[in-house]
């Protein structure tokens, strides 16, 4: 089949871009996999193995712009008009919804509790082309040097400074990949504390170069993660996961590869127990349960029933308020 892969953002990403990273895998894995794959992204987006590259025009109407040549077309994102898109459709949901609605019956989540919160049953899980990450060669000669945070420091769900606490608190030295010590995104923002180093926003090689020296991912967002890349990014560089067990934590994080808890002292004491966790069981459970090629045979299996007309869910999947809830933040105790 020939699937257009619908994204508004520029691909392939450089530094940060999660959902870039997930859908320039599925487009490469579906490749190898026999179908073809064309694009539809935002200019001055590039592929070297997608049949064409379309650019996403935001100021017409979406269901003009879908080309013959398409069997089946995959929309990143809430579709604008998706009633409308005369072709076969499937549309992932990446992120939360905040407001009480309803989606398409063709709605993809990313995690079964993303899943649950927003009313529906169908996910795939994210996968990534771990090519593009190199090895993570001999476990035994990592140094392990320091805990690491992985996200957008500036996105306050992210708690930054909630990972900057726990580790003053064990003791601990931190790298914080995706901040700067000085941060006027959100008002000005100055950290002081001298166990934490900033790397700024990293490459895919850069993420390789410091995981490899890790002890470990701290992980305390203060939200329903839908999935969580820089967890299985983390755990295919042999690094156990310290988190909290929001959204899809539990689901992504069993007890053989990380520790979950909505305390900053308990997870503080278990940052001492880093070492327990095997790095190279750490890395087959990322390396064979979310690669590409995985989530591909997933999707696979959605175009083609839509391919034979049906919808992926029997009702619209109903996002209600009482599952969004009313707190901006969700809790961290002492």
């Amino acid at each position: 089949m020939h699937i257009l892969i619908v994204t508004q953002s520029k691909i392939p990403a450089e530094k940060y871009g999660g959902t870039q990273r997930v859908i320039w895998g599925l487009g490469k894995a579906l490749v190898q996999a026999g179908h073809k794959v064309s694009f539809m992204a935002a200019e001055g987006s590039v592929c070297e193995f997608a049949t064409n590259m379309l650019v996403l025009n935001k100021q017409q109407s979406f269901e003009v712009q879908v080309p013959e040549f398409a069997d089946v077309v995959h929309y990143n994102g809430i579709p604008p008009g998706g009633d409308q898109i005369q072709k076969p459709f499937i549309s992932t949901l990446h992120g939360n919804i905040n407001y009480a609605c309803r989606l398409h019956r063709n709605t993809v989540f990313i995690s079964a509790d993303h899943a649950r919160r927003h009313g529906g049953e169908v996910f795939v899980y994210n996968g990534l082309d771990w090519s593009n990450y190199g090895s993570p060669g001999n476990f035994a000669n990592h140094p392990g040097k320091y805990f690491h945070f992985l996200a957008n420091a500036s996105w306050k769900v992210k708690n930054v400074k909630g990972a900057i606490r726990i580790t003053r608190m064990a003791k601990e030295k931190l790298a914080v990949l995706g901040g700067s010590r000085i941060n006027f995104n959100m008002g000005f923002r100055f950290t002081p504390d001298m166990h934490v180093s900033f790397k700024g926003k990293v490459t895919d090689a850069q993420k390789q170069f410091f995981l490899l020296q890790s002890k470990g991912l701290l992980f305390p967002v203060l939200w329903h993660e839908p999935f969580g890349l820089a967890i299985i990014e983390s755990l295919y560089f042999g690094c156990p996961v310290f988190a909290t067990p929001y959204g899809s934590l539990p689901e992504l994080v069993p007890a053989e590869v990380g520790f979950l808890s909505n305390s900053e002292s308990t997870l503080a004491a278990a940052l001492k127990n880093a070492s327990a966790y095997s790095p190279a069981q750490c890395h087959a459970y990322a390396a064979d349960l979310f690669n590409a090629a995985l989530m591909a045979k997933g999707y696979i299996a959605l175009y083609e029933k839509v391919l034979g007309g049906a919808f992926l869910h029997d009702t619209e999947p109903l996002v209600k308020q009482a599952n969004i809830g009313n707190k901006k933040y969700l809790e961290m105790l002492p």
